[in-house]
C-alpha cells in the first residue's frame, strides 16, 4: 500500500490525473464539490490511472478539502514508478 496526497480541481472540463501541485499529485474532476460527489470521482480517477480497482483507492484524510490523503493497494513498487510518471506529466 502507498498514500499519495492529491490536490483536487473540481469543476473542470474533463477529468484527469497528472502534474504536481505544490507537490502534491493533481486531479481534476468534473464533478462540483457537492455532497461527496468529487471526491468519489477522484478516487476514480486514481484507480484507473493506478491501474487498480476502484476498491483499492481509499481515502485516508480530506473528504471536505482539495487537498486529500489516499491510500493505494498493489505492487508498491508499480505504483511508486506510475506516481513518478503521473506528477511529471505536463499539466494539461
Amino acid at each position: 500500500m502507498t498514500r499519495v496526497s492529491v490536490h483536487v480541481n473540481p469543476g473542470a472540463k474533463r477529468s484527469w490525473v497528472g502534474g504536481s501541485y505544490d507537490g502534491a499529485l493533481g486531479v481534476h474532476v468534473r464533478a462540483r464539490a457537492r455532497e461527496g460527489a468529487a471526491t468519489n470521482e477522484v478516487l476514480e480517477a486514481l484507480a484507473k490511472a493506478f491501474g487498480v480497482k476502484n476498491a483499492d483507492v481509499v481515502l485516508v484524510h480530506g473528504a471536505r478539502s482539495r487537498s486529500k490523503l489516499v491510500q493505494v493497494h498493489g505492487d508498491p513498487d508499480a505504483i511508486g514508478v506510475r506516481l513518478t510518471q503521473l506528477l511529471r506529466a505536463p499539466k494539461d
